[in-house]
């Protein structure tokens, strides 16, 4: 490893731990309701309950913050898993029909079922995620005849569709799964309590483990299928071990704050004109720029309408988009 590029990876990871914490604290103390940074520092060091500034950071904006670092990461992760799977620089886990799985079970949730709790929708929307990216390995033939990423693209471009006109025909014809059901496909972390962040947490942290396990393998299959089997790494056991890793992530994290796009799309990208092509580096450095992403679009969303809010999900589009064209036009988009 040249020294030079070791230089660019410390500077890399020292800018965006200092942008991380700088954002941590400012989600403790921004929003309708400004928390003073010594206040918030100490609802959680030295907690007093009777200051209300300390219970607003104690009971609602320490679980946001926390989710919000979660799911950033969670979506980077998968980001960069999704593109090493199917080397194609502009896959994100929605080619997996897994954003269109939650919704379609969500939606069978608040119809069917009444269900009207975020907390609730976590466990419908992780089981939409893994029954959609369970139909699309089928029907690309991942059990049968291995793992293909042209198949898989259009077995999950194919299950996608036909999940979103689901998810449409629903929703246009009642309206009242509509009102409750727009609040959650816009991806939001507003609402979200301690009852969303422990399984959620929990989940997250076990696919992070998993997908930085996976490093050293999807650096062997970059070299080609072929190759990574002289290397001695199992092919189908990466794929599906890969496979679970993207379901794991980008499932919970829409099943706690929605679908949100961008960030599992341009993290990577973002992250390898750092560190290179070396999965062991792009990995943890996407999970740090999708925490970054997801932080300041969360924090930018409360204060730019007071006392409103704009939904996460929006603003993370808004930084997302024009950082993923810029990236698009000056050509950094790395070949897989």
């Amino acid at each position: 490893m040249s020294s030079g590029r070791a230089r660019r990876r410390a500077l890399g990871l020292a800018v965006t731990l200092g942008f991380l914490a700088v954002l941590l604290l400012a989600s403790l103390a921004v929003g309708s309701r400004p928390v003073p940074i010594a206040s918030a520092w100490h609802a959680l060091v030295h907690f007093d309950p009777t200051d209300d500034g300390q219970l607003i950071v104690r009971t609602l904006r320490l679980p946001r913050t926390l989710l919000g670092l979660l799911v950033g990461a969670a979506l980077g992760a998968a980001g960069a898993l999704m593109q090493a799977l199917t080397r194609n620089p502009l896959a994100d886990p929605g080619l997996l029909g897994i954003n269109a799985g939650a919704a379609a079970v969500v939606v069978v949730a608040i119809g069917a079922f009444g269900v009207t709790d975020p907390a609730a929708y976590l466990w419908f929307a992780l089981l939409g995620s893994a029954a959609a990216a369970t139909a699309v390995y089928g029907l690309g033939g991942a059990f049968r005849r291995g793992a293909s990423p042209v198949r898989l693209v259009l077995a999950g471009a194919a299950v996608a569709v036909v999940l979103a006109a689901f998810t449409g025909t629903v929703t246009v014809n009642y309206p009242d799964v509509f009102n409750l059901y727009r609040f959650w496909v816009v991806g939001s972390l507003q609402g979200r309590g301690f009852d969303v962040l422990a399984p959620t947490g929990a989940l997250i942290v076990a696919g992070l483990v998993l997908a930085q396990g996976l490093s050293g393998s999807l650096n062997a299959l970059a070299l080609g299928a072929d190759a990574g089997t002289a290397l001695g790494v199992s092919v189908r056991r990466t794929w599906l071990l890969s496979a679970a890793g993207v379901v794991v992530l980008a499932g919970s994290a829409t099943a706690a704050a929605g679908p949100i796009s961008f960030i599992g799309l341009a993290a990577p990208h973002v992250a390898r004109l750092v560190v290179g092509p070396d999965h062991r580096w792009v990995l943890p450095y996407s999970m740090l720029l999708g925490a970054v992403v997801l932080l300041g679009a969360d924090v930018a969303g409360r204060v730019v309408a007071l006392p409103s809010e704009v939904q996460t999900g929006v603003v993370s589009a808004l930084i997302g988009a024009p950082l993923f064209v810029a990236l698009v036009r000056r050509r950094r988009i790395a070949t897989l």
